[in-house]
């Protein structure tokens, strides 16, 4: 378990294995480096002005033995140009001194680099956003591999800095929630990676188990198994999971941690935990990369997870549908038409438009919670990711106060999203000769309609949609899970339990 600490003064005395100090280009040193090459008898500067270090944004140059530090070591830590110096270039620079220092034997490492001058960056952004870099740097992928496993790293204590007195405390809280947070990114990660045929609804559900097992006073889990899901009259879902040999699951967590009677927020995650395509089968290249089609879901368990974690003063509801959508002979076929949880009747133009199908269900089951507010997110459509990349999260939502709110927490915790219409025009488009409505709409604005179909069955609700499609994940060299979107969703917990 990492430790967090500030310092406040002198981080030439402070007794860890390293030093972190920030070079910018051209050789300017910041007032914190500065410090250190002072007592160091100058030899920072020295290195620097040799040309052994340029400062370039993310490069490291480990320096030993400099007399007048405690340290033993100086991890030099280019942090770019000075000029413009934001949060994106500062992340940049911790994360690749943290990647450095895993790779060494070193336990312990005190951070000097200079911090964005923004007025919303203050002690308690600082400290949590260490923290949160420190978990994704230190995550090692859960992989299958057979032989000897890598050793993890040393590095289990983190001194960050400088912080004045006044600002101790909230840093000290700023460690605690991207500490927190970095459990639930870990948690993210690992289900996300695994293959579809670990990482079934049976072994979610259990996951969700084992996660109210550890918090027995605040977290309870129920799963419905096929005979309850039917009993839920769930014909969305269930049309999905019919031509699988896995069962389906509807997993619900609940944590209680607000008055009783409070209205709670309730989170859906999509679950498909392997999305072949159904019948509408998806071109094979890249179909392996469909075990992260249950993203959604693990995000809500994460959620989970850091409200667990931090025992948030605040009611929170998990909902995770989740199943395969296979082809075979039992398969829901295109044109088929089934009737919802909410007695709509929907035709299925495309199988492969099947997180929609088990959303619906899911969406209605929230009603029985009497929410503040309801999210859904979900690894929706190819075409979020068309519109806006691995950059943004989609948002949609029927209270614009809600999808800003969402907006909001993700540029906070640099973990971005955009809002997206959602006009009656778009819901227009799921017009359907022979049900209430059909799953698709076709290419034009598909991540809105989907957005749209989401929207007919949360009619009374405050509820916002958000598509992880471009962001939850990487493809090629760097193929696996990125976490996203639990640094926002936990922004967002966190503000709603201190309102």
């Amino acid at each position: 378990m990492m430790r967090f600490e500030v310092w406040t003064k002198d981080a030439g005395r402070l007794g860890v294995d390293c030093l972190v100090a920030g070079v910018f280009e051209g050789g300017d040193l910041p007032e914190e480096t500065r410090q250190l090459d002072k007592a160091s008898g100058g030899r920072i500067a020295a290195l620097v002005q040799r040309g052994d270090f340029a400062g370039r944004l993310g490069d490291t140059m480990l320096v030993t033995d400099l007399k007048g530090l405690r340290a033993t070591r100086v991890l030099l830590t280019g942090q770019g140009a000075r000029a413009g110096h934001g949060r994106k270039a500062w992340r940049r620079s911790v994360l690749s001194a943290i990647t450095a220092l895993a790779r060494t034997r070193i336990g312990s490492a005190a951070f000097a680099l200079a911090r964005p001058a923004a007025s919303d960056l203050d002690d308690y952004w600082f400290a949590r956003a260490t923290a949160e870099i420190a978990a994704v740097a230190l995550y090692r992928v859960n992989d299958l591999k057979s032989g000897k496993k890598p050793k993890p790293a040393a590095l289990d204590r983190l001194v960050a800095g400088p912080v004045a007195a006044s600002g101790v405390a909230a840093a000290k809280r700023g460690f605690t929630h991207g500490a927190a947070v970095g459990v639930g990114l870990g948690t993210l990660r690992n289900l996300g990676n695994l293959p579809a045929n670990v990482c079934t609804p049976s072994y979610l559900a259990n996951t969700a188990r084992g996660l109210a097992r550890r918090h027995p006073k605040t977290l309870r889990v129920r799963v419905l198994d096929e005979r309850a899901i039917r009993r839920e009259r769930m014909g969305c879902f269930l049309a999905v999971t019919r031509g699988s040999e896995e069962p389906p699951r509807f997993i619900v967590l609940e944590h209680r941690g607000g008055r009783t009677g409070e209205a709670p927020v309730v989170l859906v995650g999509k679950g498909i935990t392997f999305d072949t395509g159904g019948i509408s089968l998806k071109d094979p290249p890249a179909m392996d990369e469909m075990k992260f089609d249950m993203s959604g879901a693990a995000t809500v368990i994460a959620a989970l997870t850091v409200v667990s974690e931090l025992n948030l003063p605040l009611n929170v509801v998990g909902l995770v549908p989740t199943c395969e959508n296979m082809p075979s002979g039992r398969a829901t076929k295109p044109g088929d038409i089934v009737t919802s949880a909410s007695g709509q009747t929907v035709e299925i133009l495309n199988t492969d438009a099947e997180g929609r199908l088990i959303l619906c269900d899911a969406l209605h089951y929230a009603r029985r919670f009497k929410p503040a507010a309801v999210i859904d997110i979900a690894t929706l459509t190819g075409a979020c990711v068309v519109a806006l990349g691995a950059h943004h999260s989609g948002v949609m939502a029927n209270d614009d106060s809600l999808a800003q709110e969402l907006v909001g927490c993700g540029r906070r915790a640099d973990d971005r999203a955009w809002q997206l219409p959602l006009t009656e025009e778009y819901a227009d488009q799921l017009k359907s000769n022979f049900a209430d409505m059909a799953n698709v709409a076709g290419r034009d604005g598909g991540a809105i309609t989907a957005g749209a179909f989401l929207g007919k069955f949360t009619r009374g609700l405050k509820w916002a949609h958000m598509d992880i499609a471009g962001t939850a994940y990487l493809s090629g060299a760097q193929k696996g899970s990125t976490g996203r979107p639990i640094s926002l969703l936990s922004e967002f917990l966190i503000q709603r339990a201190t309102r």
